[in-house]
Parts: C-alpha cells; sequence; structure tokens
C-alpha cells in the first residue's frame, strides 16, 4: 500500500489534488464498453466486480475513479462505441457506499444535454453521500443525435456549455438560493438542498482538446481532463492553458491531466498490444515521470487485463511498486 494518500485535502477548497506530485486515477471498468478501449471480460461483468474494483482503488490510493456518460448512442456509432454507458450519476452515487477516501469524478458529463438546476441537484446530492468527493468533469459531447433526440442544438452545444458551467458553479456554490442570469439559464429564489459538502463547491474541471475546450477548460474550470491526447502533444496543450490562464489573470488551484498509454507491471505472458507500456516498475515510473515533467498534476492509467481477478492484481502491482516511485 502507498506510504500516504494520494489526497488530503480540506473540504474547504477547490483543490483535490496535493501539491508537487503526480497523482494517479483510473477510468472504471465494465461502466462504459467502447471497442477503443474495453477488455472482453467486462461485457459480462457486472456491480459486484464494479464494486470490488472501486473498494482496491479506495484501499490502494487512487486519487479518483471516474465513469463516463452517454445517454443514447445511434445505430451507426455502436459498433465502435458500443450502447453500454452506466449513468454517471447513478454509478458514482452507488460507488460512494461502499468507497471512503477516493474522489469520484465524471470524465466527462455531457453538461449541455441537461439543464444546471438539474445537473447541480443531481451531483450535489453525489457529493453529500460522499461526503464531498465529486469532482464534476464536463465536456462538450460529439453524438450529433444524442443532442437532437433530447432537443439541445448540437451545433452550438459549445456556447451551451459555456454558459452551463458558469451556471453550474453559482448553482453548485454556498447559498441554497443561488442566482444566476444569463442568455439560456435564468434562476433566483429557488432553493435547493442539499448542498455540496466542499466549499465554495466541487471542483468542475472540463475536458477537451480543441482550441475552444482548452480556452474553456482554462477560463472557467478548475482543471482540465484530456480525452486522450498523445504525448507528444501534451506540452502544447499544457502551454496553451497556461498562457490562456497567465493572460485572464488567473492564479487558483487548476489540476492539469493526462491519459496515460495502457500499462501492464511486469511481462505479460500475453499479447498486450503495441502501444501498452510494460515491465519492471522502475521503468514504468521513469517513462510516466515524464508527464509531471511536462506539467500534468494527474495521470489516469488503464491496465490491460484478461479479467477482474488480473485487473485487481495489476492495480495492487502499479500501487505498491510504481506509484511510490513516481514523485522521482
Amino acid at each position: 500500500m502507498p506510504p500516504d494518500e494520494p489526497w488530503a485535502a480540506p473540504r474547504d477548497g477547490l483543490r483535490v489534488l496535493p501539491a508537487g506530485r503526480l497523482s494517479y486515477g483510473m477510468q472504471l471498468p465494465i461502466t462504459s464498453l467502447s471497442t477503443l478501449y474495453a477488455e472482453p471480460w467486462e461485457v459480462e461483468a457486472g456491480p459486484a466486480e464494479l464494486r470490488r474494483i472501486a473498494r482496491a482503488a479506495d484501499r490502494l490510493g487512487f486519487a479518483y475513479v471516474a465513469t463516463c456518460d452517454h445517454v443514447a448512442v445511434p445505430a451507426r456509432l455502436a459498433a465502435a462505441m458500443g450502447t453500454v454507458w452506466y449513468d454517471p450519476v447513478a454509478a458514482l452515487a452507488h460507488l460512494a457506499a461502499v468507497t471512503e477516501r477516493v474522489l469520484l469524478l465524471s470524465h466527462v458529463a455531457v453538461a449541455a444535454l441537461r439543464h444546471p438546476l438539474a445537473l447541480a441537484k443531481q451531483y450535489a446530492t453525489v457529493d453529500r453521500l460522499a461526503e464531498g468527493r465529486l469532482v464534476l468533469g464536463v465536456g462538450a459531447g460529439h453524438v450529433r443525435e444524442e443532442f437532437e433526440a433530447l432537443g439541445v442544438d448540437f451545433g452550438r452545444r459549445g456556447a451551451i456549455l459555456d454558459e452551463t458551467v458558469d451556471a453550474l458553479k453559482e448553482a453548485l456554490g454556498p447559498s441554497e438560493y443561488p442566482q444566476y442570469s444569463g442568455r439560456r439559464f435564468a434562476f433566483r429564489g429557488l432553493g435547493q438542498a442539499p448542498r455540496p459538502v466542499r466549499t465554495p463547491r466541487p471542483p468542475l474541471w472540463v475536458g477537451g482538446s480543441s482550441p475552444a475546450a482548452l480556452r474553456r477548460a482554462a477560463l472557467r474550470g478548475d482543471g482540465w481532463l484530456s480525452q486522450g491526447d498523445r504525448r507528444e502533444e501534451l506540452p502544447q496543450r499544457i502551454a496553451e492553458l497556461r498562457r490562456l490562464r497567465e493572460e485572464a489573470g488567473r492564479d487558483g488551484p487548476f489540476a492539469v491531466g493526462a491519459i496515460s498509454e495502457a500499462l501492464y507491471v511486469g511481462s505479460p505472458a500475453w499479447d498486450t498490444g503495441g502501444r501498452t507500456l510494460t515491465g519492471a516498475p522502475e521503468a514504468l515510473a521513469e517513462s510516466l515521470r515524464a508527464y509531471r515533467a511536462m506539467g500534468a498534476d494527474q495521470i489516469q492509467v488503464r491496465f490491460r487485463s484478461r479479467g477482474a481477478s488480473e485487473l485487481l492484481d495489476q492495480m495492487e502491482a502499479f500501487a505498491e511498486s510504481v506509484a511510490p516511485l513516481l514523485a522521482g
């Protein structure tokens, strides 16, 4: 088990990752079955395996566990994306009851599909159930049919998300009667409780790598979530985030994230694919420390596995032998 917890922040602030070190978290298996990353065994797995994995992440010092979001997947994309996408609010609320320390992250909620007051009610409840462990990650989305079915203008999703983020920051703030007035959304005199545990509100991290998404993250967010940028692309992305924040005079807590290559601790006895990082803990740690050198505060790790038991073994091997070396 790691020598200390990956995050030890009070409930009164937007900083949830320790400064000056590289934290690590993971996207939960089973909750989304895209062919881009899901392992074959996940198809038959269910809530019992999901709970075991979340508990292990909690025990082993992972900074967060994450779930993604799609309401409905059109037939034209189902072969690649699959149609299994657990609702993040339901999944995170369920996992709040079986974990104690690990942060619960939506990576990412397609926030423009929903009214900000509805989102605030849902995620404030998750934060209360998790006793202050929510991190709300949001993104613009990319599935046109999903927006059309829900009556949201796909072509305007970026502008809608900008205003949704602004409204969420008010709706999740300390006031029981939040106020906001914008082009699309306006509310005042409407009470919402329970309020989030963390004050002034839970952190709001923004995903996406387009120029608009980077600007949204830098100017409106408390952190940036990579959507799979390659290692060689990250320095440019991070430099742009820093430039935008500096020009805007933003100097508060800001967590920069990256998604590492797939990992396998040790020498696999099976074909883990050409883009998987494998080998001894020292070699893996040296490779992953490069993300910190680029300016990342946290990396999302994913382990190749042939079953839940092998995944749990990999998580434990990483936490015990690789994670302690990430600080250099």
